[in-house]
């Protein structure tokens, strides 16, 4: 059976999807900014998504929002280490942290985390040295557009990366792949991701779907403020499940939980 190996974690994979709580440790995130800066609302609402059925945790100490600005290592680290510090040996589920900063993956490996989370896809040499030294996942995320057919680019772009990553030494079963929903894509490019999904998958790797509360959901909703796009996030992430994605990632866990479980059930039993 394939599994997602993340650290001391193996996830089977082709039964129930996961669903990756979004932990946003900003002021400026487009959907939850600030909710979560300190780290103590950062570390409770960490526990809150695990007991409310959350799989993954994944944190993120940069907005990678359109427009963003970025930000310094160092200051990515004086967010992100009290809330890993604080959570360590206190959750029993994997834990993820969304950078592209190498310095940044370093520091949190040593603070127990199981994952990576790169939204530039491992491009970055230096990101995959971190990678091959350890034992974490890693999650691979295409993060620009494309002028030719967005499924193909996506899938050949998820073919590359898995033949350079387990080149350099990292096993299939580590690697998870996300098509990147709302990065450097037109409206309708996400929208045939969403509707492609079963054609995005790379050997027997993980795939990931990330559309919660994104412009793809507003722009067919008549552009809700992004706390109520919960319904329009569902549809999207359980079509995406049915179709064969892994995980999702969400900001609202028990909905998510609930809905992927039912998903999850529907592939079970379809048949052709």
């Amino acid at each position: 059976m394939a599994v997602f190996s993340a650290g001391k974690y193996r996830l089977p994979l082709g039964g129930k999807a996961y669903v990756m709580g979004i932990l946003n440790v900003t002021p400026d995130s487009f959907s939850d900014g600030g909710l979560f800066f300190s780290p103590e609302q950062a570390v409770q609402h960490a526990l809150d998504m695990r007991d409310d059925g959350a799989d993954i945790i994944d944190i993120g100490a940069q907005s990678t929002r359109p427009g963003n600005t970025r930000i310094s290592s160092e200051q990515e680290l004086e967010r992100l280490l009290p809330v890993l510090k604080q959570l360590r040996n206190r959750l029993d589920i994997p834990v993820s942290v969304d950078t592209f900063h190498p310095q940044v993956a370093v520091a949190a490996l040593e603070n127990g985390v199981d994952i990576l989370n790169d939204v530039t896809g491992f491009d970055d040499p230096a990101m995959v040295d971190v990678a091959a030294k350890s034992d974490c996942g890693c999650i691979v995320m295409h993060h620009t557009g494309a002028d030719s057919n967005i499924v193909v680019a996506v899938h050949q772009y998820f073919m590359k990366q898995l033949d350079m990553l387990s080149q350099r030494g990292i096993a299939s079963e580590r690697i998870c792949f996300d098509p990147g929903i709302g990065f450097g894509k037109t409206h309708e490019q996400n929208l045939q991701l969403l509707a492609n999904v079963g054609k995005l998958r790379a050997g027997e790797c993980a795939l990931l779907i990330a559309a919660s509360r994104k412009r793809v959901i507003g722009g067919e909703c008549g552009n809700p403020p992004f706390e109520e796009r919960l319904a329009g996030t569902i549809a999207a992430h359980s079509i995406a499940v049915v179709d064969g994605a892994d995980v999702v990632r969400a900001h609202d866990v028990r909905e998510s939980v609930q809905s992927t479980k039912i998903a999850s059930a529907i592939r079970r039993v379809r048949i052709g």
